[in-house]
């Protein structure tokens, strides 16, 4: 079957690795710990995919901004304590391997931190698995297409044959501000009513369901 797309750009949390509920829970309890009103699961939720100065923010509209940099440093401590906890989700490996076998590029763009993403390939065991990544605290973060616009320009990468794959709007968002096609996972942070609305080729409601369609469209 006719490759479509050369480079292949995953987002990493809620996409690949199964740390929404984390993150919402690290979110809440920095919140609270700083003595702001603690968001809702929902609210926590959509800022996921964001770097973190903007999520935290958003999701903490009455913290007053003098007391952000310890939102921040309240939240680090809150995800870190449990990070070991959390694991890819099922199926990710023998996806990643299947693209590979396709001699795809694959890369992440994600709002997390270049530390914190490596910190998480090494924990997943797939700091070899990508040939590219962009982190929101080196570029731009969501959803500016700018991590995407570098990642295509690394690989000599039209728009028309990247795709990117992710589980917010933020992602979705980012792929259309960069002219590339996007793919959407349900699993991940946003529901599938709100991905729907910025149009994705596809939503995937598994990692079965991603491979399969991946094995068939891209």
């Amino acid at each position: 079957m006719p490759r479509r797309f050369d480079l292949i750009c995953f987002d990493w949390d809620g996409t690949l690795f199964d740390s929404t509920a984390l993150i919402v829970r690290a979110i809440q309890q920095a919140v609270a710990d700083v003595g702001g009103q603690q968001p809702s699961r929902e609210t926590a939720a959509y800022v996921i995919g964001m770097a973190l100065a903007p999520a935290l923010a958003h999701a903490a509209p009455d913290v007053p901004p003098e007391k952000h940099p310890l939102l921040a440093e309240r939240y680090r401590q809150h995800y870190l304590a449990c990070q070991n906890d959390i694991s890819l989700f099922d199926g990710v490996r023998p996806l990643l391997a299947e693209l590979k076998a396709r001699h795809h590029w694959l890369a992440v763009a994600t709002g997390k931190s270049r530390r914190g993403l490596d910190g998480a390939l090494r924990l997943a065991g797939l700091q070899a698995a990508f040939d590219g990544s962009r982190t929101a605290d080196e570029t731009a973060g969501k959803p500016s297409p700018l991590m995407l616009h570098e990642l295509m320009r690394e690989f000599g990468c039209d728009p028309g044959r990247t795709l990117m794959i992710g589980d917010t709007t933020h992602d979705l968002q980012m792929a259309r501000n960069a002219g590339c096609c996007a793919v959407a996972v349900s699993y991940g942070a946003h529901d599938s009513p709100a991905l729907a609305a910025l149009e994705p080729l596809h939503i995937a409601h598994s990692v079965s369901g991603l491979r399969l369609w991946l094995s068939q469209n891209a």
